[in-house]
């Protein structure tokens, strides 16, 4: 009787239960389901594909008094250029790859939402009631937003397949687990991150301005849409702490073969994860009160 207690409280009790709670209100209403497997579709479907830089590098071809260069020639060296700048010469690839952590920034920063209505409603006055641990509040919900996250990812690189998206020619299915991996550990600390904003949130109105706020700022500063080298001096810093740009390396080296440094990514991503997720269990200690 005393190890059963013991157990249930237990550093991971009522964690599962948490995180399934949220992860019901996902996929137990028919139009959040429903509008939450469309919206990535409708991003690879229909902004990656107009975003294909590459017809216009290839496909065209140029009058110059005098000057008779065949269209095959053009081709290839508009085909060297996209492989220059963008290690690949197929941008919508390396578009493609890029999206899938967009999807998972876009889904993670929805996470503080659930937080705030719940306080609203009352359901956290509820909830503290409980024997579970405050930081296995945060946790629960983080888990369920990195879940929701993978899900809506394996959505758009299913459909950019379908759409063109290529691997490089010696992927194998560890690939695949490395960018799951290198998602999982980015949605975690962005979750987290937009979690310890909602904590002191007292309307959605708020929330949503924060989220407004940071989400195309992290968007644009990292190389969802083309590479660090390209852009600005004064952007590049930033770019190099944006944890976009570390995620969107891992899917372009494992499922392109674009050169990248693996270990630093990985690196990099696992601290963003641990910083964030621990600093909220210790805001949750004292932001969150009966």
């Amino acid at each position: 009787m005393i190890e059963e207690e013991r157990n249930n409280y237990s550093v991971f009790h009522g964690l599962w239960t948490l995180a399934s709670r949220e992860l019901k209100k996902w996929y137990k209403a028919p139009v959040i389901l429903l509008l939450s497997l469309i919206q990535p579709i409708f991003w690879i479907g229909i902004f990656g594909k107009a975003m294909n830089l590459g017809s216009i590098f290839t496909g065209t071809s140029y009058n110059i008094p005098g000057l008779t260069i065949p269209k095959q020639v053009l081709d290839q060296i508009g085909l060297e250029i996209l492989k220059q700048t963008f290690g690949t010469s197929d941008y919508f690839s390396f578009l493609a790859a890029g999206m899938l952590s967009f999807i998972v920034l876009f889904t993670s920063m929805q996470s503080g939402m659930s937080i705030v209505w719940d306080r609203r409603l009352g359901v956290l006055d509820r909830i503290l009631t409980t024997p579970v641990a405050r930081g296995n509040i945060i946790i629960g919900k983080v888990l369920s937003a990195v879940i929701r996250s993978l899900v809506q990812a394996t959505i758009v690189l299913v459909v950019a397949i379908l759409l063109g998206m290529t691997f490089y020619p010696g992927i194998n299915p560890l690939d695949f687990l490395g960018v799951y991996a290198a998602l999982f550990l980015m949605s975690f600390g962005l979750s987290s991150l937009f979690m310890m904003l909602a904590l002191r949130a007292t309307s959605w109105e708020s929330q949503m301005a924060i989220m407004n706020l940071l989400n195309l700022p992290l968007l644009f500063t990292s190389n969802a849409f083309y590479p660090v080298k390209s852009m600005p001096y004064w952007l590049k810093p930033v770019a190099y702490i944006n944890p976009l740009t570390y995620s969107n390396g891992v899917a372009r080296g494992l499922l392109l073969g674009i050169s990248t440094n693996l270990g630093l990514d990985f690196l990099y991503l696992g601290l963003f994860a641990l910083i964030l997720s621990t600093i909220g269990i210790v805001l949750s200690w004292k932001y969150l009160s009966k």
